[in-house]
């Protein structure tokens, strides 16, 4: 329990969580590149007849990437939930609504995952 009294704790903790927001979604960025960097070599390298595109190493660590980011977005939550329960309520302002981050960062864990399946069901090679 937190023996501040003061309301700038709930505030660092907040900042905290969409912090880690912002890195879950960089995660998922970069991984989608990645992804997507498999098809781009595809493209460019010289083909010697009609060679189907394959699931290849880019295509498994992009993946990785966004399910790292999609935990991540998870994870801070948890986080932030356990945060929250050591303040008092006089850390709190009156009628501030604390769910907003974790809504948040609840919708980008959700949209990684399915952005995850999606790309795992209409990847290359199928």
């Amino acid at each position: 329990m937190s023996d501040l009294s003061d309301p700038r704790v709930l505030f660092a903790a907040e900042r905290t969580l969409l912090a880690w927001s912002r890195t879950s979604l960089t995660l998922m960025a970069f991984g989608f590149v990645i992804e997507r960097f498999g098809l781009f070599v595809h493209m460019i390298s010289p083909q010697t007849g009609n060679t189907a595109l394959q699931r290849n190493t880019s295509f498994w660590i992009g993946l990785a990437f966004i399910v790292l980011g999609a935990i991540a977005a998870a994870a801070a939550v948890l986080q932030y939930r356990t945060v929250l329960r050591t303040l008092k309520p006089i850390e709190i302002p009156k009628g501030y609504r604390v769910n907003l981050g974790v809504l948040v960062n609840v919708v980008v864990a959700g949209l990684g995952v399915a952005l995850t399946i999606y790309l795992y069901v209409h990847g290359p090679g199928l």
